[in-house]
């Protein structure tokens, strides 16, 4: 027997603005009968797992256990300028000069999360890592 991940549960102070949020970074709807004033939210993904929004009463005190990982379809750096301008925030900025690495972002309320390379930048840097190989 195994079990089947159903959804990534996010504890948040407002549900319904902070799941708006995630509902513009994936491009996902929101559930059909949410609405504002709600204390449970989801955002419907394509694939995989819901993402669900559960309005607490306590605040976010200390660093993330466990964060999402976002792979852009485009670019990444043009990724993380389009979630600043959403309302993220720069946590930590782990980009390479050779364009590797990832930048640790943070959602409205404080929850971290990491922007990779898309997987076109991906297979680039490893195309020119099997080019300078053979040189």
């Amino acid at each position: 027997m195994v079990s089947v991940l159903q959804n990534v549960a996010i504890d948040c102070a407002n549900a319904y603005e902070l799941a708006r949020f995630w509902s513009e970074v994936t491009g996902r709807p929101l559930g059909p009968d949410d609405k504002p004033g709600d204390e449970e939210v989801a955002v419907m993904l394509t694939e995989g797992p819901v993402l669900y929004f559960s309005q607490v009463p306590e605040p976010k005190t200390v660093k993330n256990r466990l964060h999402l990982c976002l792979r852009p379809e485009g670019p990444r750096d043009q990724e993380v300028a389009r979630l600043l301008a959403l309302g993220a925030t720069l946590v930590a900025d782990r980009r390479e000069p050779d364009g590797a690495g990832w930048a640790v972002l943070a959602d409205p309320e404080g929850n971290e999360f990491c922007v990779l390379r898309s997987a076109a930048e991906r297979a680039a840097m490893e195309a020119e890592s099997e080019t300078e190989a053979e040189a």
